[in-house]
């Protein structure tokens, strides 16, 4: 987890790349933990590389073990990207995932 707070840091001070180098080095240690592979998909989407992003959020979903916080979370990384990626259609079905497992109602 030190290393996930490193990376936090390095992000936050624009070092993006770097914080990606040190969450991928995380994930070599415990690549079963789903945490940072949705870390590593945050911050891929944040500097819009959409595929890369939707792709990280999927394995992270896959580790998640029914935790819906981290599912949900992960579906809005992946509506977000969708939506970048110029997919709004499925960018509103990956919403709707998102919201359902966050506990969040869907009255528009």
């Amino acid at each position: 987890m030190q290393l996930l707070e490193l990376a936090r840091q390095q992000a936050e001070s624009g070092q993006g790349e770097l914080a990606a180098a040190t969450l991928e080095r995380a994930i070599k240690i415990e690549p079963e933990n789903p945490w940072l592979w949705h870390r590593l998909a945050v911050l891929r989407m944040q500097q819009k590389k959409w595929p890369l992003a939707i792709e990280l959020a999927n394995r992270s979903i896959a580790l998640a073990k029914g935790n819906k916080r981290l599912i949900g979370g992960n579906w809005l990384v992946i509506s977000l990207a969708l939506e970048g990626a110029g997919n709004y259609e499925a960018a509103k079905r990956a919403k709707k995932n998102s919201d359902v497992y966050l506990g969040k109602s869907n009255q528009e």
